[in-house]
Formats: structure tokens, C-alpha cells, sequence
């Protein structure tokens, strides 16, 4: 069941399943047109397979959260991770969580790991630089979206569906967005990095894997799997056991740290 946790911008509507406090908090942060619902059972089965407390928020203008205070810009991913995650892991009492990211929210995580220290980054169909096959994807949604079933669809999971809609479409597809990238900011990231890519996935390829994995300034995995843009959902079971073995590296690494502290 969702709740809603205010912060100074609105109001954020707010999955928190309870886990175990010694393990590090998942935090899930979901895809541009995404919201709480639309993760589905993912953060159930996740808090399951991992014991883990796991929390997922809905951001503003998506699902049953306030509308943002103004239309997004292409700096949108920034102020996410680096002014409203924070203040929300604040208002929730979260320390160094494992941010588990889906597209635009991979690349929020990312950004926020270059800022912040988290325990770890899981990082699905992540972006951090522009490629031509995302721009065509987000142009045949927008069309999907006037002319097609698109909007209907977004309308039961968004309070707002044009808000929801335009504020991802219109960002990625705005000409100033066309030399976005993050790269520069990944060898700032020491985290230790999973990232998971659907290998026919039609919003961006492998080249996002080996931009992360060139440029972190941490260790990174990778898991490439068949499939889509959400190869959590196309590989569930597969992608939930790397995840919780990757976790369970990460608990032992925090363990260690602790164990190595002098009073």
C-alpha cells in the first residue's frame, strides 16, 4: 500500500516495504514515464529476494504525486538526483542506500553517485549519453502518444498523463538535449556498479554499458540479457538473482567497513 511523503516541493506518493536495518535500504527510482505502480511487483519481489528495506516513489508529475512546480528542462535528471533524491532519503532517515535505477532513473542514480556516497548502483537500460536510436524510440512514442492508445494507457497510472508524457518526451527531444552526456562525471563514481541492458533494447544499446564501464571510477558487472527496455520485467527471475547476489556483496563490503572501525 502507498502513502505520500511531503517535501518542500509537493507531495511524493511512496512505497516503503520494511527490511532487514543491518542491510542497506534499496532505493528504486523508476523510468521516464514511469511511477510506483508501474514497477509493478518488482519492489515486493526484490524486498523478498533480498531482505532488504526497499522504497519507491512515484517523482513529480507521475503517478499519484504533485505536479512539478515548473516544466522540466534538459537539467531535469540533475535536479532529481541532486536536490529531490536527496531531501527525500532525508525525510525518509536513509543513509548510503543501493539505488536501483530504470532508464532516466539509472542515469539519476548515477548522477546523484557522483555527488553522494551510496552503497551501490543497479543500474537497468541506464542512459548517460544520446544515441540516435533513443531519439527515434521517444519520436515513434510521441506519435504512439497523439495518435495511438499511448495516452489512455499512461492515464491509469498518472494523475496527469500530458504532464507525465511531456515532461520526458519533450526534454529528450529538445535539440539542446542532443549532446547530453553524463560521462564526464563518471569517473567521480566509486560505487560499485551493476548494469543490466536488454540487448534489442529499442531506447539505447550496449554502448551505455561500455560508456559505464570505461569511465566509472568503481567496479562495474554487466548483464546483457535478450530482450527489451525492461529486462526486469522480460527476465525476472534472472535479473532478481543478480541483483541479490550483487546486494549481498555489498552488505558483506559494509559489514567489513563496519567490523574495521575504530572506536
Amino acid at each position: 500500500m502507498t502513502t505520500h511523503v511531503d517535501l518542500p516541493g509537493g507531495r511524493l506518493e511512496t512505497l516503503d516495504l520494511a527490511g532487514d536495518p543491518s542491510r542497506p535500504p534499496l532505493v528504486l527510482l523508476h523510468e521516464g514515464l514511469g511511477s510506483v505502480g508501474l514497477w509493478r511487483d518488482f519492489p515486493a519481489a526484490l524486498n523478498r529476494a533480498s531482505g532488504s528495506r526497499t522504497v519507491a516513489f512515484s517523482r513529480y508529475g507521475h503517478g499519484r504525486s504533485a505536479p512539478p512546480a515548473r516544466p522540466r528542462g534538459p537539467a531535469f535528471m540533475d535536479e532529481e538526483a541532486l536536490d529531490v533524491l536527496p531531501a527525500m532519503l532525508t525525510a525518509l532517515a536513509i543513509e548510503r542506500p543501493l539505488l536501483v535505477g530504470h532508464s532516466d532513473g539509472a542515469t539519476i542514480a548515477l548522477i546523484h553517485a557522483a555527488h553522494h556516497d551510496v552503497a551501490g548502483l543497479v543500474l537497468i537500460a541506464p542512459h548517460v549519453l544520446v544515441e540516435h536510436v533513443t531519439l527515434e524510440a521517444v519520436a515513434a512514442a510521441r506519435e504512439a502518444f497523439e495518435h495511438g492508445g499511448l495516452r489512455e494507457r499512461l492515464s491509469r497510472h498518472h494523475d496527469d498523463p500530458g504532464v507525465t508524457f511531456h515532461g520526458w518526451c519533450d526534454v529528450w527531444l529538445d535539440p539542446a538535449f542532443s549532446d547530453w552526456s553524463i560521462e564526464a562525471a563518471l569517473p567521480a563514481i566509486t560505487a560499485p556498479a551493476l548494469v543490466v541492458q536488454g540487448r534489442d533494447d529499442p531506447y539505447g544499446s550496449t554502448a551505455q554499458v561500455d560508456a559505464i564501464a570505461r569511465g566509472s571510477g568503481g567496479p562495474v558487472e554487466a548483464l546483457v540479457v535478450a530482450g527489451g527496455h525492461a529486462p526486469h520485467v522480460e527476465h525476472t527471475r534472472e535479473v532478481l538473482d543478480a541483483i541479490v547476489r550483487f546486494v549481498t556483496t555489498a552488505c558483506s563490503t559494509v559489514a567489513s567497513r563496519s567490523a574495521n572501525v575504530t572506536p
